[in-house]
């Protein structure tokens, strides 16, 4: 037998229709200001007419939605749970990366509830906030608490703000912020996170939010070759060595580097695997011997396009003046030779001192020649500079060749700048990929529950 609640009040809980982990408590009946005063009490937020909303920035809203329900039904309130919202209580889930990693769940949320205590306070003028800074990826700031003029120093942000240090006056707690943070240092409060943007939002409208024109996740355009994506560097030398016999494939004890040998040993690509964009991670080396010191050397970043590299290894397979001679000085035929396809596709040509620069007509690539480092005895200095990006001083990637780098090989790359196509994604300004927590068990029938017959957990 079921008994009638003592109290003439009806609570519809459920999931918010655009906030995913935010609550929504719908009342009924003569008496639902009652459940009303205590929703709000439990800091629950009013969007409408016996309509209130819970949403916190820890995403801890089910739960907490359903020590609610055990509250009103003890009191002699009737509590429906929709299905979707008792899957959302019963889902098992964590913060990815949780920085307390050897906390259990329960206290995690039990740090998750300090930190929404402190935004609680904060956000109802509880806690004052004189001044934030920027620590490294986080937030801190310092302020004081009116009730009791406690001063404290809070770290972190959303789930994880605590207090770190508390003060006996705003004035120690300024001073010592500052000496710790003057670099940083702003007035006030720090402007609200994303995540305290989406809770806002969800305590003021159940209406979702104006319809986005959908956007393409990339778009695909065409760019000259400089200007392409780096591509996949990896397959690119496979397929290079799967294609070419003659050239035999090792990996370093720590599987960090592949080396390429040709087989006459006088010629070796070395393969930085992981290299950071703006890093080496191509080294090509020639010797007159396979025990001699090097004749020429070339290297290349991690963001060089594979269309130039793909160039570069079209040259090294077709074998075509490997064997510059070593020791013989740079002549001007040599530089003219090797940047002739520039100057025929109009690239300007300046000269200061002792660079000589050939750059590209929209000025995002450009090539250039060291005509001191090219006499220099030190064979492998790097002579020939070649970037594309923003500007020489911001390149998007670098290749670098010594002085007695194959002519041939450096006209093969000013082709390729000159003339060459490759293609480039970009991702429109605004996109952002979403995340979920968890994963979710299957459905379960919405509950009705009257104080005598709650359902246990």
């Amino acid at each position: 037998m079921v008994t009638t609640p003592s109290i003439d009040a009806h609570v519809r809980l459920d999931t918010h229709p655009t906030h995913p982990s935010a609550v929504i408590a719908t009342l009924t009946g003569a008496q639902a200001h009652i459940p009303h005063v205590g929703l709000e009490a439990a800091d629950w937020h009013v969007v409408a007419k016996n309509t209130l909303v819970l949403a916190r920035v820890d995403h801890e809203e089910p739960y907490w939605a359903e020590e609610a329900a055990r509250e009103l039904i003890t009191s002699g309130v009737a509590v429906e749970i929709t299905p979707q919202l008792r899957e959302a209580i019963d889902e098992e889930w964590t913060w990815a990366n949780y920085p307390m990693h050897w906390c259990t769940r329960t206290e995690i949320r039990e740090v998750s509830a300090e930190a929404q205590k402190i935004y609680d306070d904060i956000r109802h003028g509880r806690l004052l906030i004189h001044a934030h800074a920027q620590d490294g990826h986080t937030t801190v700031a310092v302020g004081t608490y009116l009730n009791t003029g406690k001063s404290v120093y809070l770290h972190g942000e959303n789930h994880l703000r605590q207090v770190a240090d508390t003060f006996d006056s705003p004035a120690q707690a300024l001073v010592t912020f500052e000496r710790l943070h003057g670099e940083t240092m702003r007035p006030g409060p720090a402007p609200m996170t994303d995540t305290e943007r989406e809770t806002a939002e969800a305590r003021t409208s159940l209406d979702a939010p104006p319809a986005q024109p959908e956007r393409p996740l990339s778009v695909q355009e065409t760019v000259p070759a400089y200007a392409a994506d780096p591509g996949d560097h990896d397959a690119l030398l496979d397929a290079f060595l799967d294609a070419h016999g003659d050239w035999e494939k090792w990996r370093t004890w720590s599987d960090e580097t592949t080396h390429a040998i040709h087989e006459s040993q006088t010629l070796r690509i070395e393969r930085i695997h992981e290299a950071p964009p703006h890093e080496t991670a191509w080294i090509v080396a020639a010797y007159e011997t396979p025990v001699s010191d090097r004749i020429w050397v070339l290297t290349a970043t991690g963001a060089t396009p594979d269309l130039v590299l793909e160039e570069l290894l079209d040259h090294l397979a077709d074998g075509d003046g490997w064997d510059a001679p070593f020791g013989a000085p740079m002549h001007e035929k040599t530089v003219t030779a090797a940047t002739q396809p520039l100057s025929d596709a109009g690239w300007k040509h300046t000269v200061d001192g002792r660079w000589i620069r050939w750059t590209s007509p929209a000025g995002d690539a450009g090539v250039q020649f060291d005509a001191f480092a090219a006499q220099h005895p030190q064979p492998t200095l790097a002579t020939w500079t070649i970037w594309a990006g923003p500007g020489p001083d911001r390149p998007t990637w670098i290749l670098t060749a010594s002085p007695h780098t194959p002519s041939s090989l450096l006209a093969g790359l000013s082709e390729n700048l000159a003339h060459g196509v490759g293609t480039r994604q970009t991702r429109p300004a605004g996109h952002e990929r979403k995340t979920t927590f968890g994963t979710n068990p299957p459905a379960t029938p919405a509950v009705v529950a009257s104080p005598t017959a709650s359902r246990s957990r």
